[in-house]
């Protein structure tokens, strides 16, 4: 890994990625594609280490000629493809999107890699396209099922899992039939520094010191397995490295709360470090259920820890105690995202009464 085309490093996972493979990595040379949606800032990418290791190109990932430009013009060994729409609730209310840049962006994201790596024989040693994916492709678990599985049969329940389920099938694809190498990673929750205020740890933490209502779907039972984004990011270093090509591997935080228990985590974390009159768990405010929503993920990560020797580094409670001192201590961010018209209208529409 020299030359490094990450799609996506704008957003929340891949701009967390971006400071983490430049921080671990002296020789590494980071190339971030970005088409800079709503969820993607150059707000994330302020103050990056070693900078002049880095370059950002505005650009999107199904315009296959300009991938390829990139390729040749960067020498690009390595992609890491993040670049994805990844809310449910956004997919419900509005499914082309995720159709359009999760699957057709996937594919021209390929096909672009194909055109240049794989010319002529042999061209494609110490090439890698990492793929990464999310566990919702898995489907919903019952409350006494194993988790999740890399041989588990995929059931995708909503169109943005639906999308991802599709892309990974592609990668996996010209893995098989074009020699393509590839290794992929489908990962639980992911929570830390610079998430979209959409997602429910930072939009708890953000309502909760505005005083805001706590939405909480249905019962609030819903279990997820909660993944701190630095674990993650150097997961995906791992498995590029010293993953084997062509194989999946589950990336997990190894807990399974529901949510009213991260909800309620938050608000005791928020209580002691920035106490007020009034426990902010009096907030919450039972909600409708949305539509298909699945009841429990949860990740068996035997095969990365027994293969890679990979084990998350953070503790739930370590990292929600973390995330919140990042948000706390990132007022400028903060007040850049709440400018922006998209966030200001997501409060509206869900907040205006409550």
């Amino acid at each position: 890994m020299h030359k490094v085309l990450v799609t996506g490093g704008a957003g929340f996972i891949g701009s967390n990625f971006v400071r983490h493979l430049l921080e671990v990595h002296s020789e590494v040379r980071v190339v971030n594609l970005d088409a800079l949606t709503y969820a993607g800032s150059l707000e994330n990418l302020r103050d990056l280490p070693h900078s002049e290791r880095y370059t950002f190109v505005q650009g999107d990932i199904c315009d296959r000629a300009h991938n390829e430009k990139l390729l040749d013009e960067h020498e690009i060994d390595t992609i890491v493809h993040f670049a994805a729409e990844s809310h449910v609730d956004r997919s419900i209310d509005g499914p082309g999107a995720f159709m359009e840049t999760n699957i057709r962006g996937t594919f021209e994201l390929l096909e672009a890699a194909r055109s240049r790596w794989l010319q002529e024989a042999g061209a494609a040693r110490g090439k890698r396209f990492h793929h990464v994916s999310t566990d919702e492709v898995y489907g919903s678990l019952e409350p006494a099922e194993p988790a999740f599985h890399e041989e588990r049969a995929y059931s995708p329940n909503s169109p943005y899992s639906a999308s991802k389920a599709a892309s990974d099938h592609i990668v996996r694809a010209y893995g098989h039939t074009y020699g393509l190498p590839f290794t992929m990673s489908n990962c639980s929750n992911n929570y830390g520094p610079y998430q979209f205020p959409e997602k429910l740890v930072p939009l708890t933490i953000v309502n909760a010191l505005a005083g805001r209502r706590l939405p909480v779907y249905g019962d609030g039972q819903q279990v997820r397995d909660w993944l701190y984004v630095v674990d993650h990011c150097q997961a995906i270093i791992d498995i590029i490295e010293s993953g084997k090509n062509g194989e999946t591997y589950n990336v997990g935080g190894n807990n399974q709360p529901t949510n009213l228990e991260i909800i309620k985590s938050i608000c005791a974390i928020l209580d002691e470090i920035r106490p007020q009159e009034g426990r902010r768990e009096e907030l919450i405010e039972f909600v409708k259920d949305r539509p298909g929503h699945d009841r429990r993920y949860a990740m068996n990560i035997d095969k990365i820890a027994a293969d890679l020797d990979w084990q998350p580094s953070y503790s739930l409670e370590r990292g929600l105690r973390a995330t919140v001192q990042w948000y706390l201590q990132s007022e400028s961010w903060l007040a850049a995202v709440s400018k922006r018209s998209d966030y200001q209208t997501w409060i509206t529409r869900n907040y205006k009464n409550r």
